[in-house]
This record gives structure tokens, C-alpha cells and sequence, in this order.
């Protein structure tokens, strides 16, 4: 077999098992075009003979949030873009003679209906949940209509930007009258040695009508090679229609291990057999590792003690709003795993399955997260972060009635996933005063605002314990093998209540001051940093700490929503900016956290009485003439020295572990300026250079891949602002156009600038740091792509893709 036809099977493979692993039976397709929009609301939309033909056509996904107009009078906690009420409705054809059929939604923010042929299938509030109808009853010959209602008119029901629609993708399962169960093949490594692995493998059979033969069910499981290893079959005990539960056990001989460097990962199929013909098929990835958690020693991974290096992350995409490309966040990951990252906090709900499947493919741990709210409303701000009077919508309404459901859903929708290795049942539910309140808030010191002292009239605190012990409950009952946590926002509070003991691993958000005083005084408690600053003094928390594994760093990625006052896009906190291009934070933490040589200079002027070294330098280089500099270095070297076109003008200093920054003030001086991170003998570990730039004279791009699927693949083009020699200006901010000819269309320019409320949906943006980002996605037909950039006075430029 030759490299291309191996490189296509084993794509095809990946591809195959990953769609198939959404719903876990039946033939899925995607549901994704010939789909019409409108953004209004009309009692009569899911009428069969309603007339639709005026409707916007598009395909899905979709997020019409994004596409709306920017505007200072909406919600600063979600980007200040609009929600609203839309219809979406499609007309199809069964192509198939499957007995029954299903429709599979990844994501509908928010509170949707779905209506077939004029029948209401049903609700489902929660807008990052995935959830199935069954179509079967209401399907007739010829035209069908599926119809869905999504309300989110309540808007600000967010701390931070949710987007509006159906803003993930829809699949079609087609399916026998008996068929494994939605969500139906389970798995868990029951022990691992070098030796042998056992995996005990869940099925779940769902009999629409009484079998009419011996059913079995029979799973194997083959290595990365496509090499069977393991295999198992058995009986379906009973004929009766329902449910039907079989385990059934595999041996692996020589396991290879899932880890971080090596995420190895099996490929399990399941059949299902009715007197010897195949019924339906499932198939899972299967990543063998071990999770063991200390309240001493904190966190290994198959046997080895680690220190958790996570961010948060929310699903948002700047300019794409919630509607993110696989493509986008493969990228987004590699950028965060070259910083040094090694886990990601889905923050702070479930989110699209393919992030799981980069997460599992990638290496990186998952701390799955199943809400930010419980059963009263947080502030929502709108006028600021912090600022003014907040809202107080949100998601509590429909708390009591959904969140057993919910939870149960995420659990059993992501628990084949090797990358997941915390169940948290929610995020700040505990703020002080945001609704909860305890007596010992007057008087408690906690390192967050608290809106006051102990407020009798809030809702009591102890409920949370009861919530939390029912919701942990709910996980257990699905998966064992992961312990289940919650982030908890005010620790001293909680202690008061069953809230800690209800789960097995306690989180503290912006609490490592209660680090060192909670292992005391309860030495049972596993503690980990679910939500900090991105201070050094955090890291050190962690670092230094043996009982500490880990921290999530707010946040991996700028990310829209949770504004200050306009203008504002979000709280711009990311180690990534909105393009996921690395900010000078970014690399601050790749010197703490990436076993490869970093060093990195930026620099700022430095003023008299302010002696502050900051970590969010900018690498540029054009000052005046003379004027005092302070350049600072971001290294993980012993020590660190400063080059101006090769000489020497600043001497050679070892790192300063308190701060994490080696830094010279210099006088500025036009030229190449190279700082030089090295061993304790001198030798040159990593370097890095910025230059003076003259004006700007053109632009220049590049892209991430020029042979693209036509299949709605993605493609990267950087946008850069030069000078005559080809260096770039750092302080270019050109307005620059892009024109798009071919089978590809423009999804969006991002300029990553926090402060520019400009239209997310033409093809115009100004550059930001001299650089521009353009996402361009092909159409569906094979052919060449030309991507044409200009900018008024500048020479333009253009990259030729390939669809094929």
C-alpha cells in the first residue's frame, strides 16, 4: 500500500469512527445543508404548509448572534452582540429503507423546539447539551418538514458571549427496529499492567420490537495498525422489547499507553447480530491509561506524578462567534500544547464533540464541565464588567426540571473519551453573595468581591451541598472511573457545608491562599487550582507544592463576552489572542511551563517612579532616539543576555526565579536587538530578535496549507504588514481587504484587537501588531482558490489554494 492510499485509510478510519461515536448506533449522516433561517417568530413557523420560500437559505452550523450588528446599548457580559428569536426549517426526502430514523443535535443555544411535520418532538432548554428525537412516528413518503424554534431572547442569560441558533451540527441516523442505544457502548479499563489490559465494555441494545431470534453482541478491539487484539461476543439475555445491558471483557496483551507525548489510541467496534445477521454497528477510540489522585502527592498519570499545566477555555471563536472550524481549534491546541499546556477546562458547560475527539488525538487532559449556574441567578453585567447594576437572566429556570438530565448526558456523551479525567458538576456556584450566602461571610477574608457580608434574606448556602451530592450522584451512576469535582469560588463558605465531601477532588478558584491552611486542616482533601491568575505566585502555588497538582489558567484564548466598558470585545485574558496567535503572556508562561528553550523579549518605556516588570511586553523595537527602554526577557535558561546588532548592550544576568523576568533598561538605538537565553556555561539555548521597521510598504501572507478538501475545510492565511526590507511593522495597523475567488468563501478577518467593534462579517479589518488573520473555507467544489489582500498605499498581495 503506498504512503497516500495509507495516509487516505487511516483518515477515513478516523473520520468514520468519529462520526459513528456520536450517537453510537445506526448509520449517522450529516444534516448540515439545504437548511432556510429567519429571524423572527411566527406562531405558524412549524406548519407543514407554512410558506418558508422567502427565507434566507444557508447550512448548517449557524450562529446569528455573530452576524448582528455590535452596538453599546447590548450586553456587555456577552460581546454586545444580539440574541433574539429564530426560526431554521428544512424540507427532505427519505433516501433509505432503514425501519426507524432519528434527528441528533449536537448544540442548540438556546431553548429549542423541534417540531416534524408540524409535531412537537420536543424541548431541550439547555443550549450546550446534545440531545436525539426519534422521527419515526411522523415520517411520511414524500416532503417532510423538520422544523426548530430557538429562543434566545433572554440574551444576557451569560457571564460570557453563547452565540444564538443551531450553532453545531446535525446528524440523521438511520436505524433498524433493533439497535444499540443512544450513547449505548461504553468502555472502561478495568486494570492496566505492561503486561495486560482488561477493558470492560458496556452495550446498551434498544428493541423497538420483540426479536424474532438470538440476538449477540460482539466486540473487538484493534491497535493504531488496524491489527485485531482483542475480542469478545455474547448473548442478549431476553426478546422482550426495551432495554438490554451486556458487559462483556477484553485482554489486551502489551497495552500501549495513552499519554500525553504518546496518545496512542485502540479503534473498539461493537455488533450487534440477530441470528447471525449484523443489525447495527458501533465504534469508540479507546485510549488505555491509569488516573490516580493524592491528597498529598496529587495527580499521576499512568504512575508517573505530573503537574496539571490547564487552561480555560470557552467555545467561541472571536469573529466565527460560536460556530468554530475542527480546523480552528486543531490549531488552537497545538498553539497552547507549544506553550507548554497540557489540559484543558471546558469552561464552563459541554462542548462540541470534536474538541473531545483533537483533545484525545492530541494529548491533553479534559476537565469536562457540566454548568456555571444552579438555581438562582448570577449578575450578568451589562454596562461593564463589575459595572453598574447587572441583569440577573440566565439558565435557573429550568434548572430543577434538567439538571439530573444534563449532567447525565454530558457524562454519558463524553465518557469514551481518554482526554477527560475530571467530572466537574459546576463553576463558581458558591460565589459569596452571587446568590448564596453563610454567617461566616461577615467577617471572612476572601480574595474576591463578595458584595458584602452575610445577606439573611439570599439563598442559604447549605443548599448547595444537597445540590452538589444529588448532581455527583448523577455521575457516578453513569461512569466510576473519574473522580467528579466542582470549582469552587468561595472555599471558605463551602467548608461549611457537604459541598467539599459531596466530590472526590476539590477545586479552588483565586484561593491558593488557603492552600497550605485547607491541607492542614482537612489532610484528606484532594486540591487543585480550577481557576487562577496567570501570576507567577499562582504557578508557584502549584510549583511548590506537592499536594497542589495542578492549575487552569483563566484563560487559554481571548474569547468574546465577560467585557469591560465599551469598547470592548471580552476580558482579553488570553495566553492566545482571538486569533490564537501567542501574546506576550503567552510566551511568559512557556517560560514556566515548556520543557523546550524559550526565550522572548519585549519591551515598554520606562517611566520615572514605575519600576513594574510586566509580562504583557510586546516584542517591538521603534522608540525615539535616546529614549529609556526597558526590555524585558521571558526565558526558562539559567541565564540571559542582550545583543544590538551583536554587541553587547546588556550584560549577562542570571534568572530571577521570584519574577520569572530577566530585564535591562536601555537607551533606544535603531537595529536588530537579540536577546540570548543560556546554560550556566554560556552556550546559546534559544534566541529571540525583533527589529526597527521602517513605514509600511506591503503586505505580505501566508498560509497554514494551500491543498485544501472541498469539503468545508479551513484554511489559515496570516496577514502581515512589511516594510521595504521585509521586516515587520509591529505598529502597522493598515486597513486591509480581501477578495476571495474560487469554490471558497471568507468566514471571517480577525484582527485580534480588543477594542475594534468593527463588523465581524465583511471582508475589511484593520491589522493589529501588524498582522491580520483570514479564515477562508471551501464550498463544496473542487478548484483553484486566489485570496486577494489589499490596503490603500500599500503593495498588495495573494495566496492560490488548491481544492481537490
Amino acid at each position: 500500500m503506498n504512503n497516500k492510499l495509507l495516509l487516505f485509510c487511516l483518515l477515513f478510519l478516523c473520520t468514520w469512527v468519529s462520526l459513528s461515536a456520536q450517537v453510537s448506533f445506526g448509520e449517522a449522516k450529516k444534516f448540515n445543508e439545504g437548511w432556510r433561517f429567519s429571524f423572527s417568530d411566527d406562531s405558524l413557523g412549524a406548519s407543514v404548509s407554512y410558506d418558508d420560500s422567502k427565507w434566507r437559505q444557508l447550512d448548517l452550523p449557524h450562529d446569528w448572534s455573530v452576524e448582528g450588528q455590535l452596538s453599546p446599548s447590548l450586553a456587555s457580559c456577552t460581546g454586545y452582540l444580539p440574541g433574539g428569536i429564530g426560526w431554521y426549517r428544512k424540507h427532505f426526502q427519505l433516501t433509505d429503507d432503514a425501519a426507524r430514523h432519528y434527528i441528533y443535535f449536537e448544540g442548540v443555544y438556546n431553548r429549542s423546539e423541534v417540531y416534524l411535520n408540524g409535531h412537537l418532538l420536543g424541548k431541550r432548554p439547555n443550549g450546550y447539551i446534545s440531545f436525539m428525537y426519534d422521527m419515526t412516528p411522523y415520517l411520511k413518503k414524500g416532503d417532510n418538514v423538520l422544523a426548530v424554534r430557538v429562543d434566545h431572547s433572554r440574551y444576557a442569560d451569560s457571564r460570557w458571549y453563547t452565540g444564538s441558533g443551531i450553532y453545531r451540527d446535525v446528524w440523521m441516523i438511520a436505524a433498524p427496529e433493533i439497535h444499540f442505544a443512544q450513547w449505548g457502548l461504553g468502555w472502561q479499563a478495568t486494570s492496566i499492567t505492561d503486561k495486560q489490559a482488561v477493558v470492560s465494555v458496556e452495550l446498551a441494545v434498544e428493541k423497538h420490537v420483540k426479536a424474532e431470534g438470538k440476538l449477540e453482541v460482539k466486540a473487538a478491539l484493534y491497535d493504531a495498525d488496524g491489527k485485531l487484539v482483542a475480542e469478545s461476543q455474547k448473548s442478549v439475555a431476553g426478546q422482550e422489547t426495551g432495554l438490554s445491558k451486556q458487559t462483556l471483557s477484553l485482554k489486551v496483551k502489551k497495552p500501549h499507553r495513552w499519554n500525553l507525548d504518546d496518545p496512542y489510541l485502540y479503534t473498539l467496534k461493537a455488533e450487534l447480530y440477530c441470528d447471525g445477521k449484523r443489525m447495527d454497528g458501533a465504534s469508540s477510540t479507546v485510549g488505555l491509561r491509569t488516573l490516580q489522585f493524592d491528597a498529598n502527592k496529587g495527580f499521576a498519570l499512568n504512575g508517573k506524578w505530573m503537574k496539571v499545566k490547564g487552561v480555560c477555555l470557552h467555545h467561541d471563536a472571536g469573529v466565527l462567534g460560536a460556530v468554530v472550524p475542527p480546523e480552528v481549534w486543531e490549531r488552537r491546541l497545538k498553539n497552547l500544547k507549544a506553550i507548554g499546556a497540557n489540559a484543558i477546562r471546558m469552561s464552563h458547560n459541554p462542548q462540541a464533540p470534536v474538541l473531545y475527539d483533537l483533545c484525545d488525538r492530541l494529548g491533553f487532559l479534559v476537565m469536562d464541565e457540566a454548568s456555571d449556574e444552579w438555581e438562582f441567578p448570577k449578575r450578568k453585567w451589562i454596562q461593564g464588567w463589575n459595572v453598574g447594576e447587572p441583569s440577573y437572566e440566565g439558565s435557573f429556570d429550568f434548572f430543577e426540571e434538567w439538571i439530573e438530565q444534563d449532567v447525565t448526558d454530558m457524562v454519558r456523551r463524553d465518557r469514551n473519551h481518554p482526554c477527560v479525567f475530571l467530572w466537574s458538576i459546576g463553576n463558581e456556584v458558591d460565589y459569596p453573595n452571587d446568590p448564596y450566602s453563610h454567617p461566616i461571610l461577615d467577617g471572612a477574608k476572601i480574595n474576591q468581591p463578595m458584595f458584602g457580608g452575610y445577606k439573611p434574606d439570599a439563598p442559604d448556602a447549605m443548599r448547595i451541598g444537597v445540590i452538589a451530592q444529588k448532581l455527583a450522584a448523577c455521575v457516578r451512576a453513569v461512569d466510576t472511573s473519574r473522580p467528579v469535582t466542582g470549582a469552587l469560588a468561595g472555599v471558605i463558605m463551602s467548608n461549611q457545608t457537604a459541598y467539599p465531601e459531596a466530590v472526590d477532588v476539590v477545586g479552588y478558584n483565586y484561593t491558593e491562599d488557603r492552600y497550605a491552611e485547607d491541607h492542614k486542616t482537612y489532610p484528606k482533601r484532594i486540591i487543585y487550582g480550577s481557576e487562577t491568575g496567570v501570576g507567577i505566585d499562582a504557578w508557584h502555588a502549584v510549583r511548590d507544592n506537592d499536594f497542589i497538582f495542578g492549575q487552569f489558567l483563566w484563560t487559554g484564548t481571548d474569547y468574546l463576552g465577560e467585557a469591560g466598558r465599551w469598547p470592548s470585545r471580552g476580558l482579553y485574558t488570553g495566553l492566545l489572542d482571538f486569533g490564537s496567535f501567542a501574546k506576550p503572556r503567552g510566551y511568559f508562561r512557556a517560560s514556566l511551563w515548556s520543557d523546550k528553550p524559550v526565550t522572548y523579549i519585549g519591551t515598554y518605556p520606562v517611566k520615572p517612579g514605575h519600576s513594574w516588570l510586566s509580562m504583557d511586553a510586546w516584542d517591538s523595537w521603534n522608540y525615539d532616539s535616546g529614549q529609556l527602554i526597558r526590555v524585558v526577557c521571558y526565558t526558562n535558561a539559567p541565564q540571559a543576555r542582550l545583543l544590538l546588532d551583536g554587541k553587547e548592550v546588556g550584560q549577562m544576568k542570571p534568572y530571577d526565579d521570584k519574577s520569572g523576568i530577566i530585564f535591562w533598561d536601555i537607551p533606544y538605538q535603531d537595529g536588530e536587538l537579540r536577546a540570548e537565553g543560556c546554560d550556566e556555561g554560556g552556550k546559546v539555548l534559544s534566541t529571540y530578535s525583533i527589529k526597527t521597521s521602517g513605514r509600511p510598504y506591503a503586505l505580505r501572507a501566508t498560509v497554514d496549507k494551500d491543498v485544501l478538501s472541498p469539503d468545508k475545510a479551513t484554511a489559515h492565511v496570516t496577514i502581515e504588514v512589511v516594510d521595504e526590507q521585509g521586516t515587520i511593522v509591529k505598529l502597522g495597523d493598515s486597513e486591509v481587504t480581501c477578495e476571495v475567488e474560487g469554490p471558497a468563501r471568507l468566514l471571517g478577518l480577525e484582527g485580534s484587537n480588543n477594542s475594534d467593534m468593527s463588523d465581524y462579517t465583511d471582508n475589511r479589518h484593520r491589522a493589529y501588531h501588524g498582522r491580520l488573520l483570514a479564515y477562508v473555507q471551501t464550498t463544496g467544489k473542487k478548484g483553484e482558490i486566489r485570496v486577494k489582500l489589499t490596503s490603500p498605499l500599500l503593495k498588495g498581495t495573494e495566496v492560490v489554494l488548491k481544492a481537490e
